[in-house]
């Protein structure tokens, strides 16, 4: 890439925009809709508002909650709305800031005083829900019985079932106090230390988002090259990654301990308002089904690329017919919103305010963190996106994918703050679905048999990516954590359980080197947040299911779905699925979810 930086906003907060030869105008977000700069007086005076209020909180309704009428409720969860907009907009900030530079010392330590601040407000509202959970029922049935208290009733039920797992005041400020300096501060060091490592390909110093890049390179050479550099770099980082890991782990089980949770998924799932044994069905369904998915897969993938063994830089590998041509920035955003304008003018009019914004941080840069995201901040505000844009159609579909992501968040803001939050389990339901609106467009207009198997392929692949590979992320976040409770796991240890778990899941066709021995050491979310993983399959699963009826019954699909889309956290998954009759408990809905990738992967054989 050839890089000309300029401005595209003179306020504060503005990322330099990338002009790129092949790409074209890489647009950087603007912040400034939150604050003007970590020096903004705004800053300030948000948190010390939110101090006082949290405060003043705390001395009103401490003891008393039992005592209120539903009006007077109800000007208590708006009080504590309030804050919480308050500070997740400084957290916010915060956050994003340092995404774009995760190696600056004054945005490290930015975010890290912010943190700090929050967790002593946020100590000072742990009564209501401890309190709360122990009220008798009669007197939330009294509540509920207003109708702008009942909206509630979704919360009500988290708070009032995390009774079993709470600890006493004391210890519940002093594990949201400790968080900065914890289990926080390990993702801290995670992210700098993945931030600071340079990758030298061909003669020139990359980043890790440029490194693996590269692993979807047409060369075999480039490939190969990416692998065992990015093997060779983890390597280096193995002590202080393997500490991390044991650390993160370790903080879980003993909070885990203390809270009496029997499993190290549990508190991630009761998180997500799902029950354990539906987690189980899903991550036993598609285990078992890694056979018929992803080994079949791949020795078809073996056959077309004339082998008999692929190596691990094969995974990702484009066909030898692939189009290996840039996709420009403004031909991908124009497919992505003509895929949503097909289904339904609402979803494209919602995810042009991205474009028509300064709301997307595009272009990959040093020090940057990699990957995608969407950032929902808070509902006074709108969600940010961020991408490390290079052009190809896989990054076409993570546009796709974090465009619905950022759909999701401002039809689900209406909600308010407390009920805007989307549990994990449907989180991921809006971003699969805007990836298979965009799929299916892009093949629609695909005639060349070759190109649309080329096509089907790329979608299979990340089908499996975001299926048998999550949940082979998941197995492995799972033996790690059983096996940490007898003690702490060496590098080895954590390397053997790796490989073991990738046989498994990517098959017999496969040989890995040793370098690849390292690669579960830079998974973000092993640290940020342990067994999130699932989430991406149980989405994927669930929008398979849905598109399937989409594709049978199209009149009016489109109107539940954006009630399922605006209900945000106010409703469970089982009732936000009840409408299309879908029933996650039942474990055949999982063998559901699949049969869509066993049909794609039918089609390759039969094109092959």
């Amino acid at each position: 890439m050839i890089f000309d930086r300029r401005k595209i906003a003179p306020d504060g907060g503005t990322m330099d925009a990338v002009v790129d030869q092949e790409l074209g105008l890489l647009p950087g977000w603007d912040l400034s809709d939150l604050y003007n700069g970590a020096d903004d007086p705004a800053v300030e005076q948000d948190m010390v508002n939110a101090q006082t209020a949290a405060e003043a909180f705390a001395k009103r309704y401490r003891g008393t909650l039992g005592d209120l009428n539903a009006p007077e409720l109800l000007t208590a969860i708006q009080t504590l709305e309030d804050i919480y907009n308050r500070l997740g907009k400084v957290i916010s900030f915060a956050q994003l800031s340092t995404a774009t530079d995760k190696l600056d010392p004054q945005l490290a330590g930015f975010e890290q005083n912010m943190m700090e601040r929050y967790a002593g407000i946020a100590g000072e509202l742990v009564f209501f829900d401890l309190e709360f959970a122990a009220l008798d029922d009669a007197i939330i049935n009294r509540w509920q019985a207003d109708p702008a208290v009942s909206r509630y009733a979704g919360w009500f039920r988290r708070i009032r079932g995390s009774k079993p797992y709470q600890l006493s005041e004391e210890l519940e400020r002093f594990i949201n106090e400790a968080r900065s300096t914890s289990g926080d501060a390990w993702s801290r060091l995670f992210d700098e230390t993945m931030a600071a490592m340079e990758f030298r390909l061909d003669g020139e110093i990359i980043n890790n988002a440029q490194a693996f890049e590269r692993l979807s390179d047409p060369s075999p050479e480039t490939r190969q090259a990416a692998a065992k550099e990015i093997g060779r770099v983890l390597g280096n980082n193995a002590r202080v990654l393997t500490m991390i890991m044991n650390m993160r782990v370790k903080a879980k089980e003993t909070e885990d301990r203390w809270r009496t949770y029997q499993r190290p998924v549990s508190s991630r799932n009761r998180a997500n308002d799902v029950e354990d044994r539906v987690v189980d069905a899903l991550a036993k369904t598609v285990t078992e089904a890694f056979p018929r998915l992803s080994h079949r897969y791949f020795a078809i993938k073996a056959k077309w690329m004339g082998k008999d063994k692929l190596a691990h830089w094969d995974r990702n590998a484009p066909l030898p017919e692939t189009d290996t041509r840039k996709v420009p920035w403004e031909a991908a955003k124009a497919d992505v919103l003509a895929a949503y304008e097909d289904f339904d003018p609402r979803m494209a009019a919602l995810g042009a305010e991205f474009f028509d914004n300064p709301w997307i941080d595009v272009p990959p840069r040093s020090n940057k963190y990699g990957g995608a995201f969407a950032h929902p901040t808070v509902t006074s505000v709108h969600p940010y996106l961020m991408l490390n844009y290079q052009g190809r159609v896989r990054d076409v579909m993570t546009l796709a994918h974090e465009l619905g992501h950022g759909v999701h968040q401002l039809l689900a803001r209406q909600q308010g703050e407390i009920l805007a939050d989307t549990p994990l389990t449907v989180a991921e339901t809006a971003s699969v679905f805007g990836e298979m609106l965009t799929f299916q467009r892009l093949l629609a207009q695909t005639v060349d048999p070759v190109l649309r198997k080329v096509m089907i392929a790329g979608k299979v692949e990340d089908m499996l990516n975001t299926v048998v590979r999550q949940i082979a992320f998941h197995n492995f976040e799972t033996r790690v954590h059983d096996a940490r409770k007898a003690g702490e796991l060496t590098n080895q240890d954590m390397c053997e359980i790796w490989l073991d778990i990738q046989r498994e899941a990517l098959g017999p066709v496969f040989e890995f080197d040793e370098e690849y021995k390292h690669y579960w050491s830079y998974i973000p979310h092993f640290i940020h947040t342990p067994f999130y993983v699932y989430a991406y399959a149980f989405g994927d699963c669930l929008v398979n299911s849905l598109y399937a009826i989409y594709q049978a019954h199209p009149e009016g699909f489109a109107d539940k779905y954006f009630a399922l889309l605006s209900a945000g956290g106010s409703q469970r998954y089982d009732q936000l699925l009840a409408p299309f009759g879908l029933d996650a408990t039942d474990p055949g809905f999982w063998h559901k979810g699949l049969a869509m990738i066993d049909a794609l992967i039918d089609q390759l054989e039969t094109m092959d």
